[in-house]
């Protein structure tokens, strides 16, 4: 079921998976201001009803993302120090401030090319899905900049400070099975195969306890600047809300049915069995 969409940026609902799909093939869908509104607007929504248990982020007419709209950009160009930091804090960053208020599974489905700002909002992504023809460039020093949109603090925490850095510093391409090698993704599959596999994968996300879902992937993050006890602190709140679940309580119940059950089938190993 399609619940909102613009021009460049679709969110479709199906189940309890949420889809978002960049929408400018043309411009191999470089993003606008325009479409960042819409596009927090989407996450905010999957942020706020119940129903969506994971979603899948991915772009249109293979391509993921080529970075921010460079048209766009220009209409920029003499905006001060001040109110450029200011623009980027208010709107591009906005993504990345919603993502992390989005305690559900995210998935990336890389088609073509993510560069730049693209592979910045790919790295933003719990787990990224890639085609083969996929392509991650941080091509931000091609332009004597620096990575605008979170690079500098997403990559080092998936792939490694060195690794990072070589990738950062050069602004050079890698293909889908090097970005797999470093671990920048975790599948990669032929360009027709991959939303289907995203989805499914999704899919299987939403199946499981959205409460154990959500709270693995807090204190995931916050283990990453935590300390073990505090980290340990955490769970130990987690396990005690979790374990108050009508679900956990039945799970518990099946369990101990299916144990007792397959106890039963296998029978004591009396004399001979084994002859």
């Amino acid at each position: 079921m399609k619940h909102m969409d613009s021009e460049s940026f679709l969110f479709e609902k199906s189940g309890p998976v949420a889809t978002l799909t960049l929408n400018r093939p043309a411009q191999r869908n470089a993003f606008t201001a325009q479409m960042v509104e819409v596009w927090v607007d989407a996450l905010r929504e999957c942020i706020d009803d119940d129903a969506v248990k994971a979603v899948v982020l991915t772009g249109s007419g293979g391509a993921f993302c080529a970075g921010g709209d460079i048209r766009d950009m220009e209409t920029r160009i003499n905006l001060t120090p001040l109110d450029h930091k200011d623009w980027l804090w208010r709107k591009v960053h906005a993504v990345a401030r919603a993502v992390a208020e989005l305690d559900k599974p995210l998935i990336a489905a890389v088609d073509g090319v993510a560069y730049g700002a693209g592979m910045d909002m790919a790295l933003m992504c719990d787990i990224r899905f890639a085609s083969t023809r996929a392509r991650f460039c941080e091509s931000y020093i091609n332009l004597g900049l620096v990575p605008g949109d979170g690079g500098a603090y997403f990559l080092p925490r998936i792939v490694g400070v060195a690794k990072a850095l070589e990738l950062l510093w050069l602004g050079e391409p890698i293909d889908a099975a090097e970005a797999q090698r470093i671990g920048l993704v975790t599948r990669v599959v032929e360009p027709v195969a991959l939303l289907p596999a995203a989805m499914d994968f999704a899919q299987k996300i939403a199946a499981q306890p959205a409460g154990a879902l959500r709270m693995t992937k807090r204190a995931v993050y916050q283990g990453l600047t935590s300390t073990m006890l505090g980290a340990l602190d955490t769970i130990s709140s987690h396990m005690a809300v979790l374990r108050t679940s009508p679900g956990y309580a039945e799970a518990v119940k099946k369990f101990s049915k299916d144990r007792a059950a397959a106890a039963k089938n296998d029978g004591p190993a009396g004399p001979g069995k084994d002859d």
